[in-house]
């Protein structure tokens, strides 16, 4: 789905669409997998429901997981999407260390009690 682009992003191309929810989304499976493959570190036990980071034009949003979302879609509140969507399109996805950098910087803040 996604393939090493530069030192801090992988990239992918997703139909990206607009919708009425207040996150941006893509299917459950599709977000836990990406999250085991490029965040997960092998030790322990980890979380796989942790936000991914994606930048899409000039911005970066959270994206959680969701299993009413088709695999291969990136669901965007309507209030960011611009009247080029749907469409298909190129996303960066931010690896593990940038991730944790800008979700932090957002004030996002893991759940405790694994």
């Amino acid at each position: 789905m996604f393939e090493r682009f530069s030192s801090g992003y992988y990239l992918g191309t997703l139909y990206v669409e607009p919708h009425d929810g207040d996150r941006a989304l893509i299917q459950r499976v599709d977000h836990e997998r990406v999250n085991e493959q490029l965040y997960a570190t092998g030790d322990g036990l980890e979380r796989l429901d942790a936000p991914l980071v994606m930048k899409l034009d000039t911005g970066h949003i959270p994206v959680d997981g969701d299993e009413e979302v088709p695999s291969g879609t990136l669901v965007v509140p309507d209030e960011i999407a611009d009247e080029t969507l749907p469409s298909r399109k190129n996303v960066l996805l931010a690896d593990a260390d940038r991730a944790a950098d800008l979700l932090q910087w957002e004030g996002w803040r893991p759940a405790t009690g694994v």
